[in-house]
């Protein structure tokens, strides 16, 4: 019994630090537009007897009783809407509901909430961060240009770029028929795996930004808790053995 604990208090240690370390990641990105956060996920670990073809054969009557512990699962990720904030800059564009920009390096294509555009010395429309190699396509999928003294740019609710009376292009906005089948590639930005990405008629406002869907209150009280889980776990690690040394020790010996 003394290694079945062993094995519930370590598994505690490990699913508690995972809990830390997606956290840390989500609180350094409290401040990030258009961050999503990830959900730490566990399972509970089936039994010995139940989660392994032969455990059949090592079947306990008082343990098949019991739970297995958990295990850590991959995190999902929550694609809820972050508030949006006021900017007043035009190029600074926030989604409100569902979909995302399109944007490409010219070799693969990547989709993200963050809308704080700029424009880079070849006219083109590109997101502020990355070095501004992330080019924004259009609903076609063409790179956005920027007519040069083609006079003040505006930025329509349903994502047309018009300067004076011409129609520059239309935003892209899309969304995926399962989101969870979305995975972060760095910089911001998610790639799709077997995720279909289609065309939505979205809402964007100009002159504004979408906040985290973070909130680093929640998150500091729960890197607290996992903390306290953590060392909980540890002192039963320890306290187990402890016993297990006591019993080779003392109530082992021989008189």
């Amino acid at each position: 019994m003394s290694g079945y604990g062993f094995w519930l208090s370590a598994a505690g240690m490990k699913v508690n630090e995972h809990r830390q370390t997606v956290n840390a990641n989500n609180m350094a990105n409290a401040s990030t537009t258009g961050f999503k956060q990830d959900l730490a996920m566990v399972m509970q670990r089936d039994i010995e007897s139940v989660e392994n073809a032969q455990g059949l054969m090592f079947r306990h009557t008082v343990l098949d009783d019991l739970a297995g512990g958990l295990n850590v699962r991959p995190s999902a990720i929550d694609f809820s809407q972050g508030s949006i904030e006021t900017t007043g800059r035009t190029l600074d564009v926030a989604i409100q509901g569902e979909g995302f920009f399109s944007v490409s390096d010219g070799n693969v294509t990547r989709y993200t909430r963050n809308g704080e555009f700029t424009i880079n010395n070849d006219g083109e429309l590109v997101m502020s961060g990355g070095g501004g190699k992330w080019r924004v396509l259009s609903e076609g999928s063409s790179v956005v240009n920027i007519i040069s003294d083609g006079g003040p740019i505006k930025i329509s609710g349903d994502g047309t770029i018009r300067q004076g009376n011409n129609v520059v292009a239309r935003l892209g906005l899309f969304a995926a028929d399962n989101p969870q089948a979305m995975r972060k590639s760095g910089e911001n930005l998610f790639e799709t795996t077997e995720a279909n990405m289609s065309p939505v008629s979205g809402t964007v406002r100009s002159g504004a930004r979408e906040s985290s869907n973070f909130s680093a209150i929640k998150g500091l009280s729960s890197m607290i808790e996992a903390t306290r889980a953590y060392q909980l776990n540890a002192t039963m690690v320890q306290l187990q053995d402890q016993v297990t040394g006591q019993a080779v020790t003392t109530v082992g010996r021989v008189a």
